[in-house]
């Protein structure tokens, strides 16, 4: 039954929009890490799925690779769903959605709803 025009769910599924991107300061609101504050390493727009630093911390186990080399627990971090993050403002430092605004000259920018600022970088020149 592998027809062409049956497609897995996965790739019928709509993604949302993610207001997230990399070096954001974000701050987890549910789970095991409820209330940590990382920074943004890597972002999956496919799976709406954020590595962040220090955030949902696993361990593997690996296999020594060569002879006289031990075997050892890796701890790293695990991505994590990006409705479970939050972007902390970096002007009022606090958890805030975010709306899209287009400025005069044209450019998007992200707004912090809560002070009405720019959380985006300033570009450095």
């Amino acid at each position: 039954m592998s027809r062409p025009e049956l497609r897995r769910e996965a790739d019928i599924m709509q993604h949302g929009k993610n207001f997230l991107k990399v070096n954001d300061q974000v701050e987890v609101i549910t789970g095991k890490d409820k209330g940590r504050v990382g920074k943004i390493l890597k972002i999956d727009k496919k799976s709406d799925r954020a590595l962040v630093e220090r955030i949902n911390m696993i361990k593997r186990h690996t296999k020594a690779r060569a002879a006289g080399q031990e075997g050892q627990i890796i701890e790293k971090e695990a991505p994590i769903h990006v409705s479970n993050l939050m972007l902390v403002c970096p002007k009022c430092t606090n958890t805030a959605r975010v709306a899209n605004k287009t400025l005069d000259d044209g450019s998007k920018v992200r707004i912090c709803k809560k002070c009405s600022e720019s959380v985006e970088p300033s570009k450095k020149k």
